[in-house]
């Protein structure tokens, strides 16, 4: 990191004296490159720097794309400079990837497990994984009890995909608890022998925030559980396989990663993970 700090500042005289730009400009570069260099994934892979955008472009998504633009072109100069100066880097994230200017605002923390105190069985169930699982509403509604092992669940998602999310033990034991008290054949949410459709969870789940004065939909959750992992330290990467999101699988931003290495960051970033962490 250091190293790219100070090729900053050899390209920035080089934008000056070179190239003739002018101080503003060169003010321009200096603040986007700084913020490439604060918020960008920077890993060392052997002798190459990669440099996976993705977190920075999510985080200047708000922005005007003709704000955005200009940070990036200022971040692909720097790099094509680096690359001049015999240095190897992969710029990875730098594709045409759509992303939503506004993003459902997070749930806090507190304020999930203030609505969990005070919801009914299937309520808490469901709203326990989506949170913990990062599920969208069509595939909690999907979910089956042969797909809920031990320490994994499989998910079967957009186009019939499937990915494995780590479980914590305690949300399998939920499951237990709640199949005694709503025993169902299939799914994990029946009634009277039918899968619960997904309007019957939206609403329960919607109603179960309204009763301690939240508005909450099932997919901020899944956005709470991507934004907790992301700020408590887990790759882009992983976050990316967990939520099971095929378009980006594609491109090289988002890499397979071994279940371990997953498993690894899941317990260490999730806050749910740390809580069973100290009951052991």
């Amino acid at each position: 990191m250091n190293e790219l700090y100070r090729s900053k500042e050899a390209f920035l005289k080089y934008l000056d004296a070179i190239r003739g730009y002018s101080p503003l400009t060169i003010r321009s570069y200096h603040d986007a490159i700084d913020e490439m260099l604060r918020y960008a994934e920077i890993s060392n892979e052997a002798d190459e720097i990669a440099i996976n955008l993705m977190p920075l472009r999510l985080r200047i998504a708000s922005l005007k794309s003709k704000t955005i633009a200009a940070k990036l072109s200022a971040v692909r100069s720097y790099v094509k400079y680096l690359r001049s100066e015999g240095q190897s880097v992969e710029l990875r994230g730098d594709e045409s990837v759509k992303i939503p200017k506004t993003l459902p605002k997070p749930i806090s923390h507190d304020h999930i497990l203030h609505a969990l105190q005070y919801a009914e069985p299937t309520a808490k169930l469901a709203i326990t994984l989506l949170y913990t699982l990062g599920l969208r509403i069509s595939e909690l509604t999907h979910l089956r009890l042969s797909d809920m092992g031990d320490r994994w669940c499989r998910i079967r998602g957009k186009g019939d995909k499937e990915r494995d999310i780590p479980m914590l033990e305690h949300i399998a034991l939920m499951v237990e608890a709640y199949q005694r008290i709503h025993p169902s054949k299939e799914y994990v949410f029946e009634a009277l022998g039918e899968k619960l459709s997904e309007n019957s969870l939206r609403y329960t789940i919607i109603k179960a925030f309204a009763k301690v004065g939240l508005k909450v939909t099932p997919h901020q959750l899944r956005h709470t559980y991507a934004t907790e992992l992301l700020n408590n330290g887990a790759r882009i990467a992983d976050v990316s396989e967990l939520l099971g999101h095929a378009s980006m699988a594609t491109t090289q931003i988002y890499t397979k990663l071994g279940n371990a290495l997953k498993m690894d960051h899941y317990r260490q970033s999730h806050p749910l993970c740390r809580r069973d962490e100290a009951s052991e």
